[in-house]
Parts: structure tokens; C-alpha cells; sequence
């Protein structure tokens, strides 16, 4: 795996390149008529849906916490809110995650968010060599290391996905 960024930047293609990780980016054809972003995108790029990670925007007792799962199971709320320290979770508003981290929906990434958001990476993650979350767009997954994704966003890692 190799940097290549050329002509993609997004923040955060820009992170990952600021931070000097070896990531690979990989476009696709979105799929405008499709239910699921993240099962989509794993479909078009021919990757196992467990590989593929969304990234998920919840408040946790009043702070927004993003939690990152794969797409081919559903976001914990309850173990979200344990892993980060609170009592109850819910799924946060559209806007205000479109706010805070300054990505669309569908295409909002755990990397070079608008504002650094407290993070938990589903565990699974840490069976893969190397992972794919949104690269800060529709149509852009980036690929790296687990443990790249844990060090840029200061990630905890902790059971958050079911299914």
C-alpha cells in the first residue's frame, strides 16, 4: 500500500498525508438509488462489509462521539455510551453531524473532521491489516491500518457494533 492522494484531497486525505501513514484511497461509482452508503460502497469496491467501516455520529449525554462500525452490522448505542464514559446514547442529528465534522452524510469520515469529536473504533477492526472508512466524500473510501486509524483520531477501541 502506498500514499496516493493525487487529486482526491479531501481533509482527510489531507490528515493522513500530513501524518506520513501509508494509506490507499479507492473511488467508486456511487449508487444514488442505494439503501445503505456503506454497503454499497463495500459492494462497488468488491470488499468484505465487515473490512468496511461507517462512521457514525451519536451524542453521548450531551457530547457528539463518533463511533466507527462496520457496515455489515448496526451501532451499539448503549455499548457506545459505556465505551465512552456515559450513560445514554442516541443517534445524533443529521445537521449537527453534518456541523461538527464537516462532511455530508454518506460521506462523513473518522479522519480530519472539522472539529476532533471523542472516537471509538469497533474492536473487529483490529483483525483486519487494514480497514476502509470514507475518505471524506461520496465515492471515496480511504484504506489503512487499523492502528493509523486509532492514532489520527485518538480512538478507543471497544465492542460498539452488533450483528
Amino acid at each position: 500500500m502506498a500514499k496516493n492522494g493525487k487529486g482526491q484531497g479531501t481533509p482527510a486525505t489531507v490528515a493522513a498525508a500530513k501524518a506520513g501513514i501509508e494509506y490507499a484511497l479507492h473511488p467508486y461509482e456511487v449508487d444514488a438509488a442505494a439503501e445503505s452508503y456503506g454497503e454499497a460502497a463495500a459492494d462497488a469496491l468488491g470488499v468484505p462489509r465487515e473490512r468496511l467501516f461507517k462512521t457514525l455520529v451519536a451524542d453521548v449525554d450531551g457530547t457528539l462521539t463518533v463511533a466507527v462500525v462496520p457496515v455489515s452490522g448496526s451501532l451499539d448505542l448503549k455499548a457506545l455510551a459505556a465505551a465512552a464514559g456515559g450513560k445514554k446514547a442516541r443517534m445524533a442529528e443529521v445537521r449537527d453531524a453534518e456541523r461538527a465534522t464537516g462532511y455530508v452524510v454518506g460521506g462523513i469520515s473518522p479522519l480530519g473532521q472539522r472539529r476532533r469529536l471523542p472516537t471509538v473504533l469497533d474492536s473487529s477492526a483490529s483483525a483486519f491489516p487494514t480497514v476502509y472508512v470514507s475518505a471524506g466524500r461520496r465515492g471515496l473510501q480511504i484504506e489503512l491500518a487499523p492502528a493509523d486509524l486509532v492514532r489520527l483520531t485518538d480512538a478507543g477501541l471497544a465492542p460498539v457494533a452488533r450483528g
